[in-house]
């Protein structure tokens, strides 16, 4: 007792009928974006949510990229190579 295919594409037919091909396509349209946008704003929360819980790994990571830039910035002795 489902719905048949012939149910589905006369309803469909009437959604056209009743708001047209342009405007499906806009809703359509903004539909999606709307999805992007939700996903979007998701995984930047899940990325704060990460960094909040491990704040020891924000510091290990600022300590070494500031040991990069030291050891970036020392003129190599090139007399001992």
């Amino acid at each position: 007792m489902g719905i048949s295919i012939w149910q589905l594409l006369i309803v469909l037919g009437i959604v056209i009928l009743l708001f047209g091909t342009k405007k499906l396509r806009n809703i359509g349209t903004d539909l999606g974006g709307a999805i992007r946008g939700f996903k979007k704003s998701m995984s930047e929360d899940e990325k704060k949510d990460a960094d909040q819980q491990d704040p020891d790994s924000l510091e290990k990571n600022a300590e070494s990229q500031d040991q990069q830039a030291g050891a970036e910035d020392k003129p190599r002795d090139k007399s001992h190579s």
